[in-house]
């Protein structure tokens, strides 16, 4: 049978925006199958405590499981490298700590640059770090520990989860300006740091909240000071580190991307959902029970962050000659 040619031509129409909706359906039905969030880091360490607390809402809310899969190394460079090489479907995401956004000035020679190749989705909670150390050392403030440096230059050891990390960055930034020494000790991830902070085999440690703040209650680690610009709600009696040496301030921050040309209704879909999540009052609870803060937003808004951020650790990775391992 011959069709009319008006008729043949809505068919033909029809046809070639086939390609079209299957897409769009696709994306307004994401998730369809499960989904990996990957975290360049050991378990046990903030950031893998911050994915599973995210990724647990995120398959409640979605009905598909958000697996959590530890792909250590290269101070988190590995598993950035895997999410970038990934499909951008969004069924593989990243869990963000500001060492990502420290590698571009630390590596010159990585096959990505994590600025350029990846899509912000959203921050997950923001906190200050936390100058402990060892209860053994004789040590309860910053201007007593300066002095103790001072008086023992090279034999302070202060550990962190590897180069390039924000712990150590942070040790270097009070290096430079507390005019001390310290070895730096580097470690592959955060709880075989704390494990030595806790054993005595290093001194002092600039240590996330999320992993430390139990052992800073039971006295295991004697906190000095915090690196933010204003004190901890939830450890508000321990001081700041710029109230000794003033404009010394350092962030920890965590938060997701994808792929760089993930779709935006997948991006703005994942960005509702932790949203939600972070005006949740039991997640909010958790999180300052971890020390954090919750860091809500738009996509671009932790986009922005992480640029900042890479600006001003890259000011103290040239500034200190920092090399990769």
């Amino acid at each position: 049978m011959k069709l009319p040619r008006r008729n043949f031509l809505h068919l033909a129409a029809g046809a070639a925006a086939l390609p079209a909706v299957s897409r769009i359906a696709r994306a307004q039905a994401y998730p369809a199958r499960p989904v990996r969030i990957i975290v360049g880091f050991p378990p046990g360490g903030p950031s893998d405590i911050l994915a599973r607390l995210i990724g647990q809402w995120l398959s409640e809310r979605l009905g598909q499981p958000f697996i959590i899969e530890n792909r250590p190394g290269a101070t988190g460079n590995i598993g950035t490298e895997a999410v970038i090489r990934a499909p951008a479907d969004g069924y593989t995401l990243l869990l963000v700590v500001p060492a990502n956004a420290i590698s571009v000035a630390l590596y010159d020679k990585l096959n990505f640059n994590f600025v350029r190749d990846t899509m912000p989705v959203a921050g997950i909670s923001r906190g200050p770090l936390v100058m402990e150390v060892n209860p053994a050392i004789p040590i309860n403030t910053v201007p007593e520990f300066i002095a103790y440096a001072k008086a023992n230059p090279g034999k302070i050891n202060f550990a962190s989860p590897g180069n390039g990390a924000t712990i150590h960055l942070c040790g270097e930034l009070f290096k430079m300006m507390a005019g001390v020494q310290m070895v730096h000790v580097p470690y592959r991830g955060n709880a075989p740091a704390l494990t030595d902070l806790l054993a005595g085999q290093v001194q002092v440690m600039f240590a996330d909240t999320p992993s430390s703040i139990e052992h800073i209650r039971t006295g295991k680690l004697r906190a000095l000071a915090v690196t933010t610009a204003t004190r901890s709600e939830v450890l508000p009696e321990i001081p700041t580190v710029s109230e000794f040496l003033p404009g010394f301030e350092a962030n920890n921050w965590f938060g997701v991307a994808a792929p760089k040309s993930t779709r935006p209704k997948i991006i703005d879909k994942l960005n509702n959902e932790i949203n939600a999540a972070l005006a949740e009052p039991k997640i909010k609870a958790r999180l300052a029970d971890l020390g954090e803060a919750a860091l809500a937003g738009s996509p671009a808004d932790f986009g922005k962050l992480i640029t900042e951020e890479a600006e001003k650790w890259g000011k103290v990775v040239r500034a200190a000659n920092i090399k990769p391992e």
